[in-house]
């Protein structure tokens, strides 16, 4: 009986895959994002100023967190 349940909760590789790939691709947002905005000269974005840097930075972190929240609930679902 346990056994049944075990199997019925264990994931496939492929769904395995795509829940390790979504936290990866959550935790390369949230790097670039802090890196824009405390690394002074960016190589992407050099010349550009301050302000838009921090905004642009803001917006990825926001989205990296936006993705991890659609993670958690996709996992909650299935």
């Amino acid at each position: 009986m346990t056994y049944q349940k075990f199997s019925e909760r264990q994931k496939s590789p492929t769904r395995r895959f795509l829940s390790i790939l979504g936290l990866v691709m959550f935790v390369l947002y949230f790097f670039i994002g802090v890196s824009i905005i405390f690394w002074e000269e960016f190589p992407l974005l050099y010349g550009v100023e301050r302000i838009w840097k921090v905004a642009f930075g803001v917006l990825l972190i926001a989205y990296s967190f936006f993705r991890f929240v659609r993670l958690i609930n996709q996992q909650n679902h299935d």
